[in-house]
């Protein structure tokens, strides 16, 4: 099956190249090319084989999503010249992520079924269940790491360490809750629940501008409306979209990113179980259909792309 797991491009006037876990970042003068490849992580690790169209649905998920809310805060895209490619302002990141969470799920769930009653300095109230929704939507911020794993950490901490300034922080915090509102409400009119997602922003010239990515599969989670209150009445599993299945195989064949442990075999049927479910989450949550790009020769297709756009 072709992927695209990586790329190794030189252009002219290309001043950088920083590889993450799953986007190539091409560095100009002025702009950023980011290059969303089909490269898979979970629990901070990158896994052995690629997703076929991963990286498709992830950039086009993100360039949706981030046109749809470029009212409520500037962000940082100029283009998307491929499904692949996005090119956009070359910002200095803050060095952390705006994590907001309106429903105990995932990493939260973790710490608090582990008996923990705060999470990065935000307070939870006893009695609740795996996917509750939260009294009101918190913020949960995370450092952000260039390798290893990203660490929570609370307001506080980010004030007293000076990684943003407060009055940064109180718009970073404004942007957060106003972007996810609106997720929500996008959700909703696809019949999805907007569970929890990270925004990461950066600033130019004093303005504050989000980047990166935003609702996608690789930065949020969402539940089908239709059964959310059905299933937490009965106690099972909410149906959900997002990459929280791929850390629930990886659990359940022992793996969760820590010293010593492997990471299981990725069959040709686990990929392509992988890259259904991107796919399906892609339509369902932008409503559209998914239109399968050519991965003939996926590389030549995204350099002659960006050349064209540089």
């Amino acid at each position: 099956m072709n992927s695209i797991p990586e790329t190794h491009f030189q252009f002219p006037g290309q001043t950088a190249f920083y590889k993450g876990k799953v986007r190539d970042v091409y560095s100009f003068d002025k702009k950023l090319v980011m290059v969303a490849t089909d490269r898979i992580s979970a629990f901070d690790v990158i896994l052995p084989r690629a997703i076929p169209y991963k990286g498709q649905v992830l950039n086009q998920i993100a360039a949706h999503f981030l046109t749809a809310t470029s009212g409520i805060v500037p962000n940082w895209l100029l283009e998307v010249p491929d499904p692949n490619v996005s090119i956009g302002i070359k910002c200095q990141a803050y060095p952390v992520e705006m994590v907001v969470r309106g429903y105990l799920a995932g990493h939260a769930w973790r710490e608090y079924s582990a008996g923990k009653r705060s999470v990065c300095g935000v307070s939870l109230p006893e009695g609740l269940k795996e996917n509750d929704k939260l009294p009101t939507p918190i913020i949960t911020p995370t450092t952000k790491a260039h390798e290893g794993h990203d660490e929570d950490i609370s307001r506080e901490e980010i004030l007293a360490q000076g990684l943003v300034s407060q009055d940064e922080y109180e718009h970073l915090q404004r942007y957060t809750l106003a972007l996810f509102a609106k997720g929500t409400e996008m959700a909703a009119d696809q019949g999805l629940i907007l569970v929890d997602t990270k925004y990461e922003f950066g600033q130019l010239d004093g303005v504050i501008y989000l980047i990166d990515e935003i609702h996608t599969p690789d930065s949020s989670r969402y539940f089908y409306a239709d059964v959310y209150e059905e299933n937490q009445r009965a106690g099972v599993a909410q149906k959900q979209l997002s990459k929280e299945f791929v850390r629930e195989w990886l659990i359940q064949n022992g793996f969760q990113g820590k010293d010593g442990q492997s990471v299981p075999e990725m069959t040709d049927e686990r990929v392509q179980l992988i890259t259904d479910r991107y796919i399906e989450l892609f339509e369902k949550v932008t409503g559209n259909k998914f239109q399968k790009n050519n991965l003939d020769n996926p590389l030549k297709r995204i350099e002659s792309a960006i050349l064209r756009s540089l």
